[in-house]
């Protein structure tokens, strides 16, 4: 089924969203719901928070959703809304990574456009039966990975897109934490425990996890997708069930090579994901614990220190920008920027107009299968004694 809005809808209102998971105990439906509020492009009408269908109701209640939209399951909201003259434009996924398939299933068959969270399955055979369904529905579909809204990431992209950097020679990425340093699943902690699930997490832990937004941030910058890796994957903390530490080599399209590395076991590290890429030229840095400035290092030239809002900022910069010069953007920011792309995508669609390009910055369900992808590879590389893994192309 396709997006078939009621004609008689007016164009000039908040875009209508509903969430499923992101219930009581969790992070990210609450880092969602004040993105997706910070612009004031969305109001969340509907809500399915939770596997247990009364804490499900409930938690809707909490948050003013009304009594008819507070739902049970993800099956009876996606139905009811799909049947609504003012039903849901777009549904929100924050639930664990094994209910990313159905779920998008059901409202994509319901005719309602998907915004989910990485990564976009637990398995490859999944994570391309969505994307043909995508292409089948022609709906919008956004991937969150968040990183690519952050200004200077942008900037980024567009300055290696303008062969600011000249050829691609070496990409480093690493994303560390160390909030897994010690088994916290044992203790009950929600987060560690269905991130250490394989039931819900899928086959991979700190790969899924971290590792699949520093291989995402690599490609968003560089436009390569990877061809081989070679892959070895760790768990440190005896009983853990799935990787708590990765590091991969990667051999891009036209000679470019890189280095991953993913940890959730490094101590002194909180959120450390940072990107290094060197071209024939120049070279560029930048670091997520502090986002508002990107390091431009022409060769034989001194350092240039970007700032996401100063006179050098791109094009791409700017649109992701809220505020002026020294009043830092962050996380929160970044996170709005992919669902303010995403109303434009929406409202355009709405509206029978073009979106504003710089708002199909957002990653897609095709950037969702590249992760996979890369997931299934690192897997196998690692099983095989880290040997070379082809890629194939998306």
């Amino acid at each position: 089924m396709t997006a078939n809005p009621n004609p008689t809808d007016a164009q000039n209102r908040r875009l209508r969203l509903g969430m499923v998971g992101g219930g009581p105990g969790g992070f990210i439906g609450a880092v969602h719901r004040m993105a997706a509020r910070l612009d004031d492009h969305f109001e969340l009408v509907a809500a399915a928070l939770s596997s247990d269908p009364e804490r499900s109701r409930a938690a809707a209640l909490d948050l003013h959703i009304a009594a008819d939209r507070a739902y049970r399951s993800f099956a009876e909201m996606a139905s009811a809304e799909g049947a609504r003259a003012d039903r849901i434009d777009a549904v929100s996924i924050v639930t664990p990574n094994h209910l990313h398939f159905p779920v998008a299933k059901a409202f994509l068959e319901a005719g309602i456009h998907v915004i989910c969270d990485k990564p976009l399955t637990t398995s490859l055979d999944d994570a391309l039966a969505l994307a043909k369904m995508v292409r089948g529905t022609g709906l919008i579909f956004g991937l969150t990975h968040n990183y690519t809204g952050y200004p200077m990431v942008r900037q980024a992209r567009q300055m290696t897109e303008g062969g600011e950097l000249g050829r691609i020679r070496v990409v480093q990425v690493q994303y560390a934490q160390d909030w897994l340093t010690t088994p916290l699943e044992a203790t009950g902690q929600k987060q560690a425990l269905w991130r250490t699930d394989p039931a819900q997490s899928g086959p991979a832990g700190a790969l899924g996890d971290i590792g699949t937004h520093a291989y995402n941030i690599v490609s968003f910058v560089t436009g390569f997708h990877g061809e081989q890796v070679a892959a070895d994957l760790s768990t440190f903390v005896p009983g853990r069930r799935l990787d708590d530490n990765v590091q991969v080599l990667l051999r891009f399209e036209g000679g470019a090579r890189g280095m991953l590395w993913a940890s959730q076991v490094a101590p002194g590290n909180e959120n450390n994901l940072r990107l290094r890429v060197y071209g024939e030229k120049a070279g560029i840095e930048w670091a997520q614990e502090d986002p508002n400035y990107l390091r431009f290092t022409p060769y034989g030239k001194a350092p240039v220190l970007i700032s996401r809002s100063g006179p050098v900022a791109t094009a791409y910069a700017k649109h992701a920008t809220r505020i002026p010069s020294g009043h830092p953007e962050g996380y929160v920011e970044a996170f709005a920027q992919l669902y303010t792309d995403l109303a434009e995508q929406i409202s355009a669609r709405r509206a029978g107009r073009p979106p504003a390009p710089a708002s199909l910055l957002v990653p897609n369900v095709e950037d969702g299968v590249a992760g996979v992808r890369f997931i299934s590879a690192v897997l196998e590389s690692s099983r095989h004694n880290s040997s070379w893994v082809n890629l194939p192309p998306s």
